[in-house]
């Protein structure tokens, strides 16, 4: 089934856990057994329409959580990126612990986040609409803290 979806994406999905491919402009998060995020920078509303038609008749679930989410890009900058998110994340940041690529759900103080290492100085999240200013502003809080 993976080697179906990957061909009709046009990406090779990811089969190592917390770990991401990126290929012409498509991002596959790898979360959980047979769970991916697919992430896309420019796409048009009909994105997800145009991923069915490319899926046919592959057996697999495609969940739209576009509007449930956004993304925020933490960067180095007067505070390491790293610094900033370990105000509130209890995870080794270190390029050791969470290279370049890695990915996974964690906790950011009391929001669930998808966090992703896109850089040694770069992080992408994913948070849940409802909670994304809370994230900010304890982001922008540490920012000033450290």
């Amino acid at each position: 089934m993976v080697d179906s979806v990957s061909d009709r994406l046009g990406i090779v999905l990811p089969r190592e856990a917390c770990r991401s491919v990126v290929d012409a402009g498509l991002s596959a998060l790898w979360l959980g057994p047979d769970e991916w995020l697919l992430l896309s920078a420019n796409a048009p509303d009909s994105w997800v329409a145009t991923l069915r038609t490319q899926l046919g008749d592959v057996l697999c679930s495609l969940v739209d959580v576009s509007h449930r989410q956004v993304a925020l890009e933490i960067v180095d900058g007067a505070v390491t990126a790293e610094t900033l998110l370990a105000s509130g994340c209890a995870l080794d940041l270190s390029l050791a612990a969470f290279p370049i690529g890695m990915c996974t759900r964690t906790m950011y103080d009391k929001a669930e986040i998808v966090l992703w290492r896109r850089a040694p100085d770069r992080f992408h999240i994913e948070v849940w609409r409802s909670f994304a200013r809370y994230v900010e502003g304890l982001l922008r809080v540490a920012e000033t803290e450290a």
